[in-house]
């Protein structure tokens, strides 16, 4: 294996390439990717104009005829955790470059830039069961070892149809502190897993980081095609030169994207959409943006939407 793909270099290169421009362009503001969810009530104050609404105490206003606000000492230490897809979906791809190298890539930058700031970060692997858990650990060469793990997790063939629920009631059960978690997945997987999402993030800050090709949008006319299904190998042959059946396929792919939408939705939970061909360094300012706007909700601003897609 050549320096550039070892996970030094890999990580190296992303520092040079990535971090470094985000670092210009956010200014060093990663407070607005990253917060602290341990919350302690240090005090309470009488309401003075420019306080934040939310933290009126609504039982002692009403007691001492006044309002007052709630005063707390936040926790800045950030416990992260990523529940990586790495079933045989996630290793599709149009181009050069497969879904399973935009998740490694996104998590690596996302790791770094956590425990840059003494946060720390763990993983969950999942190929057709929860295979690996990496504890929370802080540090550069914590990020190494995850970096390390995804690089040599070997492709599987062909597998069981993907179970999203396996992973994510793993995590309910694993992750027993307030933490941030980033469910990194193409979410190609059997129904159901909605629900265990939105339990996830009723104890947790859940990103949902969906990975996706523009060929799983939409079919250009490539003429008679062998079409694989990479988890269950199942083999179909297809005519693309077909307008019809083009406008099927964006049809039902059209269908799919509002249905997970629609479930990002309800769990509430904020999507993060990186496809094969986006810009790491786009993806993540959109992700900034996502963080600052969620912010601004109770203060009056225009409802956010459930995802952020790719530019």
């Amino acid at each position: 294996m050549s320096a550039s793909r070892t996970p030094e270099g890999i990580l190296r290169r992303l520092e040079w390439t990535v971090i470094r421009r985000l670092d210009g362009l956010l200014h060093g503001d990663y407070r607005t990717l990253f917060r602290g969810y341990g919350l302690d009530l240090a005090d309470l104050r009488e309401y003075q104009y420019g306080d934040d609404v939310r933290h009126i105490d609504w039982n002692v206003t009403a007691r001492l005829q006044s309002p007052y606000v709630r005063e707390f000492n936040e926790e800045r230490e950030v416990a992260a955790w990523f529940l990586l897809d790495m079933s045989p979906s996630v290793d599709f791809g149009s181009e050069s470059v497969k879904k399973r190298a935009v998740s490694t890539e996104f998590v690596t930058v996302l790791a770094r830039l956590l425990t840059r700031h003494g946060n720390r970060v763990g993983a969950l692997f999942y190929g057709s069961d929860v295979d690996a858990m990496v504890p929370t650990r802080s540090g550069r060469r914590h990020v190494l070892n995850i970096l390390h793990r995804m690089l040599t997790r070997p492709e599987a063939k062909v597998a069981a149809a993907t179970d999203l629920n396996v992973l994510l009631r793993t995590a309910h059960d694993v992750i027993r502190r307030r933490s941030l978690v980033f469910v990194v997945s193409d979410f190609i997987s059997r129904p159901g897993w909605a629900e265990t999402l939105a339990n996830l993030a009723i104890r947790h800050e859940v990103i949902a980081v969906r990975l996706y090709d523009p060929l799983e949008r939409e079919l250009p006319d490539l003429g008679l095609l062998v079409i694989q299904d990479s988890e269950t190998g199942e083999q179909v042959f297809v005519d693309t030169h077909d307008r019809g059946f083009r406008r099927r396929f964006a049809e039902l792919a059209a269908k799919r994207e509002e249905e997970l939408r629609t479930a990002f939705r309800r769990a509430n939970v904020d999507a993060l959409e990186l496809a094969t061909d986006d810009d790491l360094v786009d993806a993540i300012l959109r992700f900034a943006d996502l963080r600052k706007r969620r912010s601004q909700l109770a203060t009056g601003g225009a409802p956010l939407p459930a995802h952020i897609g790719a530019a």
